[in-house]
C-alpha cells in the first residue's frame, strides 16, 4: 500500500550528510555497534554505545533505541523521556511515537497510548508502518471493541501483506464476531 506522503529511509536521512559531517559519521558508527550489542543481548553495552552516539551527534534514532534499551530493563519513564528527545530532534521519525504508546501500555495508561499510535501512523520516516495499527487493535481488544480492532488489523495487513500472523489474527478475530 502506498501512503499519501513521502517516506524517508534511514539511509536517505543520514547518508549524504555523514559524508561531510565527521561527528555524525562517528555517531552512526556507535549506533551500528550498539545495534549489534542489542542483537547479542548485551543491553548495558548497547546503552553505553547509544549514549556515545548521542554525545557525538544526537539523532532521533539513537535516542529512540536508547529508550528501547531502557524499556528492556523496565525503565519505562526513562524510555519515554528518550522518545520525547527523539521527537525534538526529528519529529518525522515514527518509531518514538509508537514506542511511547507501547511504554504507556506497559504502564497501564492504555487510553493515553492511542494518541501516540495515531501520530506514528502518519510519520514520514517509519518503516514498520503496520505496528501502530496492530497496537491500536490491542487497545480496542482491551475494551472489547472487536469491530474496531478488526478494522485496525485490516489496515495493518494492507501495509504488511506478507505478515502471515496479521492475517491469522484478523481471521481469528473475525471468527469470534460470527
Amino acid at each position: 500500500m502506498k501512503e499519501n506522503f513521502f517516506t524517508e529511509s534511514f539511509e536517505d536521512k543520514y547518508e549524504k550528510e555523514a559524508r561531510i559531517n565527521v561527528d555524525l559519521s562517528r555517531a552512526l558508527e556507535f549506533l551500528s555497534e550498539a545495534g549489534e550489542c542489542h542483537k547479542n543481548g548485551d543491553i548495558d553495552r548497547a546503552i553505553d554505545l547509544y549514549k556515545n552516539s548521542i554525545a557525538f551527534c544526537p539523532t532521533a534514532d539513537a535516542h529512540t533505541y536508547l529508550g528501547w534499551m531502557y524499556s528492556a530493563q523496565d525503565r519505562f519513564e526513562e524510555a519515554i523521556e528518550e522518545c520525547h528527545l527523539a521527537i525534538e530532534v526529528d519529529p518525522d521519525f515514527g518509531n518514538p511515537y509508537n514506542d511511547i504508546g507501547c511504554y504507556l501500555m506497559e504502564l497501564k495508561e492504555i487510553d493515553e497510548a492511542a494518541e501516540w499510535f495515531e501520530k506514528a501512523k502518519t510519520a514520514p520516516r517509519y518503516e514498520p508502518r503496520h505496528f501502530p495499527y496492530m497496537n491500536i487493535a490491542r487497545i480496542h481488544l482491551t475494551h472489547a471493541r472487536y469491530g474496531q480492532a478488526c478494522g485496525e488489523l485490516y489496515q495493518a495487513l494492507k501495509r504488511a501483506p506478507g505478515e502471515a500472523s496479521l492475517r491469522t489474527q484478523l481471521l481469528e478475530l473475525l471468527s469470534l464476531l460470527n
